[in-house]
């Protein structure tokens, strides 16, 4: 998550309920979106256009539905159908702090097709110290809800927003709690890394690291990502791949074999070209998975079909079964 964050307060509405209600293992009940009432809504409200499906389904490695459904105005079960429609069957739904892990948390139990990634983000930890005991507390916590949480995330460091020393510092501790309840409940560390390279790799040199650690958002060049795979690490491309000046990250995406790629959103920010500019979100990933492939020199289906798999392996294994079904997809004509 790179974008200006909200307080707790200011972000009530969007941590409440869908208002769809729960069946009796207390999931989502199904819910039908009809996409050719969302393709003119989607017009109205300024957003993208729903692109062309993929040829097999893709794991959006990392979004914050709490957010898209702020910014876009559609409601998460339409964020989640119109993902589903284009081929983005499954979810990591990540928060960044006390609240939004919470709303994550609780929001993965109730919809098969999302997990959840919990922590308090570095640039929280920095603003509000007086938060962190009990927002650790708390992650703590949810770490221990169900398979439906699979990482602790997104957590790690972060010097492009975060200047003051003392607060880094903060962050630092913090980073290295994180890390210990990763490796505690054998949950994926869900790292955000942002102008704090070295000092991001020396606080997990000095911890115990979780099984399964997932580079989000990578900004690296060739020479990063080659110093976190040789530590296993998995790298997290988003649409910041398809940017035209930014070619080291495509550096980066040439050398990472095809084991240890994912593709994430980190909707509603860092949209692809040709969207670039406008509310992100996860039905928005084919056009990244598309620019991959081209860059790889990979078939399409390939490609998302290798993605899907290091998303299992990423997070712990496979899930969901598509509660909310598109009319008119694959899915509801099957």
């Amino acid at each position: 998550m790179v974008g200006k964050r909200r307080s707790p307060q200011q972000r009530s509405v969007a941590l409440g309920t869908t208002g769809h209600g729960l069946d009796r293992r207390g999931r989502l009940r199904p819910v039908t979106i009809d996409l050719n009432e969302l393709r003119p809504q989607l017009a109205a409200l300024k957003l993208p256009p729903l692109p062309q499906a993929l040829p097999s389904p893709v794991t959006d490695a990392h979004t914050h539905l709490d957010m898209v459904t702020e910014r876009s105005g559609l409601t998460v079960e339409q964020v989640v159908a119109a993902a589903a429609a284009v081929g983005v069957t499954r979810l990591v739904q990540v928060g960044c702090d006390e609240a939004s892990s919470i709303w994550a948390e609780q929001f993965a139990a109730a919809q098969p097709s999302v997990v959840a990634n919990v922590a308090l983000h570095p640039n929280e930890v920095g603003r509000y110290p007086e938060r962190v005991e009990q927002g650790l507390a708390t992650i703590e916590r949810l770490a221990q809800a169900g398979d439906h949480v699979r990482g602790i995330g997104e957590t790690g460091l972060d010097y492009y927003r975060t200047t003051d020393p003392a607060d880094q510092a903060r962050q630092k501790d913090a980073f290295a709690a994180h890390i210990e309840l990763a490796a505690a409940h054998d949950l994926t560390l869900v790292i955000h890394d942002r102008d704090a390279h070295d000092d991001v790799l020396d606080v997990l040199s000095g911890s115990a690291t979780p099984a399964r650690v997932v580079m989000h958002c990578f900004s690296g060049d060739a020479d990063f990502a080659r110093r976190c795979l040789e530590r296993g690490y998995w790298l997290s491309f988003p649409g910041t791949v398809t940017f035209k000046n930014n070619e080291s990250l495509r550096q980066a995406l040439a050398v990472t074999p095809a084991e240890r790629m994912l593709v994430e959103t980190d909707a509603p920010f860092l949209t692809p070209a040709p969207e670039r500019g406008k509310t992100n979100a996860s039905y928005l990933i084919p056009h990244t998975v598309r620019f991959m492939a081209e860059q790889l020199g990979w078939e399409l289906d390939r490609t998302c079909r290798q993605l899907q798999a290091n998303a299992e392996a990423a997070f712990g294994g496979p899930w969901g079964d598509d509660v909310l079904v598109p009319a008119g997809s694959r899915a509801s004509q099957a």
